[in-house]
């Protein structure tokens, strides 16, 4: 195993920045950003539920960085992940294909490496098409699209005889999808001493940071901007910051304490979605609630330190932020660890986003839109409608974003490729669904035949107990033609299970 070659935080900056003249030269340069091409900047946080914003007023969280931005943007309330697991969520949200085009039908790691799960080198995604623009392009934090290969570095729930779920990889330039600035990693789950690749890193050169993983990479966000002011070049940024991820525990105590008197017992009460769960369950969220509330307020103030570097520099009207989740997570809810799964902990994330006066800040709670709808719509937003990839499966709500009502999205897709492994890759195995403003439908499926239906009216039964597929037949028959006209506009290959 190695171990990587550069420890001292000073030294690894010193390194990062000293090449900044060299990456920003003026040669070639864009016009700055302007109305017609704007900047982009997007923070995603990996598990962060949907309704977990403070003023959503429907979580015990803190998120004031959040609740201010929320009155400067829209904030669209019934955003989804379609495939609620972090590698094919985020292949999605950059290459606006489905997983059976763009590459990663599930998680990248060791375990599914056999079958060649990763982000297609030949993808044309949206930091393609701005880097070919000449924006300047930077990626800061957790990647999670490529696999990794021996020898594997060890993660805090990933060690010793464990490499079958071993995830971190290096990423070589060529794979990194036009983002000439590079500051990340696979995953890695020791958010108090994360790992990096510098751009320019070797495999065996990856460093450790004794510093909060969203501390750090904000650091890196808010250096990055302020470098970039003079060079007249639009830029555009994702930065992907792993917390509230698992390893909530590890979270600077200043956070922690902020939940310190948080009544556990008295929340898990309230969620009837939690409560029918079995014990270990329960028991899991009341351990777990206050420290993954604590990831979030860290977050939070991380997003804000971002965004007031942002105005600092007089580029916050010029410049498209959109602050995202790759998932929710369950916690228990619904006998359910993590995400993966057609609930509303899973499914559901944030989704907020502004543009200057480009967009009436609004709360939006009727726009059907999914994180892989990303892709175009941002292009599209950006000047670059023409630009659109042809690989694109997903659709471009920019004037639905923009508060045209007219051509609303009717549902949303959701997936699950549940037989990808070192075993082999069984594509009729998994789950589909639909969900629509009132209900979810899913099925699940092995080896092309049904085994599960399920049906929930969600405004009747918020928390989806009860699942009404066998009484409702009329309902399931039209919800079901909904989804195989999904299925087959996408040449989704589970088709033939419906």
């Amino acid at each position: 195993m190695y171990r990587g070659s550069m420890e001292n935080t000073k030294i690894n900056r010193s390194l990062l920045f000293g090449c900044m003249g060299l990456l920003f030269a003026p040669s070639g340069l864009m016009e700055a950003a302007s109305e017609e091409h704007p900047n982009l900047l997007v923070v995603m946080a990996d598990q962060f539920r949907g309704d977990a914003l403070g003023f959503r007023g429907k979580e015990a969280v803190k998120t004031p960085n959040l609740d201010q931005f929320a009155q400067e943007a829209v904030v669209l309330t019934q955003a989804v992940s379609g495939y609620p697991v972090s590698s094919p969520a985020r292949g999605m949200f950059l290459s606006g294909a489905y997983p059976h085009e763009n590459g990663v039908l599930t998680n990248c790691q060791s375990e599914s490496a056999h079958q060649d799960v990763e982000l297609r080198q030949d993808l044309t995604c949206w930091s393609d098409v701005l880097a070919q623009a000449g924006y300047a392009m930077a990626y800061i934090g957790k990647w999670h699209l490529d696999k990794p290969y021996t020898p594997y570095v060890d993660c805090s729930n990933n060690k010793g005889e464990m490499s079958s779920v071993r995830r971190t990889p290096f990423i070589p330039p060529e794979r990194r999808h036009g983002f000439d600035y590079w500051v990340a990693y696979g995953t890695y789950d020791r958010h108090l001493r994360p790992l990096y690749w510098n751009k320019d890193s070797k495999r065996d050169e990856f460093y450790y940071v004794d510093q909060w993983g969203p501390e750090h990479e904000a650091d890196l966000a808010i250096q990055y901007m302020d470098s970039i002011r003079s060079t007249g070049k639009p830029f555009a940024m994702m930065v992907s910051m792993n917390p509230p991820h698992t390893g909530y525990e590890q979270v600077p105590d200043r956070y922690k304490q902020e939940y310190a008197t948080l009544n556990v017992d008295s929340i898990a009460n309230s969620l009837p979605n939690l409560m029918q769960s079995d014990e270990k369950y329960i028991q899991l969220f009341k351990r777990s609630v206050a420290n993954y509330y604590a990831c979030i307020t860290g977050v939070d103030e991380q997003f804000g330190r971002i965004i007031q570097a942002l105005k600092k520099n007089g580029q916050y009207d010029n410049t498209i932020v959109v602050f995202v989740s790759d998932h929710g997570d369950s916690m228990g809810m619904h006998n359910n660890i993590g995400k993966n799964i057609f609930y509303e902990e899973a499914m559901r994330v944030p989704f907020l986003i502004s543009y200057g006066k480009q967009l009436t800040p609004r709360i939006d709670q009727d726009l059907l839109i999914s994180l892989e709808d990303f892709c175009p719509t941002v292009l599209s937003l950006m000047g670059f409608q023409q630009e659109i990839p042809a690989t694109v499966q997903t659709r471009d709500l920019s004037e639905q974003i923009r508060g045209n009502r007219e051509k609303m999205p009717s549902s949303q897709l959701y997936m699950f490729y549940g037989a990808v492994n070192e075993t082999g890759k069984n594509l009729t195995t998994g789950a589909r669904g639909v969900r629509t403003l009132q209900y979810t439908y899913a099925i699940r499926y092995k080896d092309g035949v049904i085994t599960e239906e399920h049906l929930y009216d969600r405004k009747a039964d918020p928390f989806q107990l009860n699942n009404i597929a066998g009484k409702h037949p009329e309902l399931v028959k039209q919800l079901r033609a909904k989804l195989k006209q999904r299925m087959e506009a996408v040449h989704d290959p589970a088709l033939s299970v419906l």
